[in-house]
């Protein structure tokens, strides 16, 4: 519960920056021309706000919510459907890391370590309905 409790103070003081989404696509966007490529087409407005409830969800699993939102995002994003690769979630989670850093300014190594195994937990679920 402590890991949750620090990255949802970081995660507020995150949304707090307005520009905290935006950069974040910018470095995830970069990070990969496969990642580039599945965002050819996508209304970008609407997925910061898929973005911004699926790290909710992350975090609200973590703290013990069923995993049925995290499986559909699984399920969506499978092999059969968008077909997101497992290993871009590691991009996913540096850029994210990455701009948390950039925009928590009261962000410690700690934080850093809770958002870690915050996000994997969840991520190890989607991943599964690869």
């Amino acid at each position: 519960m402590k890991d949750t409790n620090r990255v949802m103070q970081s995660y507020g003081r995150c949304c707090a920056s307005p520009s905290f989404f935006d950069d974040f696509y910018v470095a995830f966007l970069a990070s990969s021309p496969a990642i580039r490529e599945k965002f050819v087409r996508t209304d970008m407005t609407a997925q910061k706000q898929l973005l911004r409830a699926g790290i909710l969800n992350l975090v609200l699993f973590a703290r013990g919510m069923p995993d049925t939102k995290l499986r559909a995002l699984g399920e969506s994003h499978s092999r059969g459907r968008l077909n997101i690769h497992p290993e871009l979630y590691d991009l996913w989670i540096a850029a994210l890391l990455k701009t948390i850093s950039e925009h928590d300014g009261e962000l410690q190594a700690q934080d850093l370590q809770a958002w870690r195994t915050v996000l994997n937990k969840g991520i190890d679920v989607i991943k599964a309905g690869y």
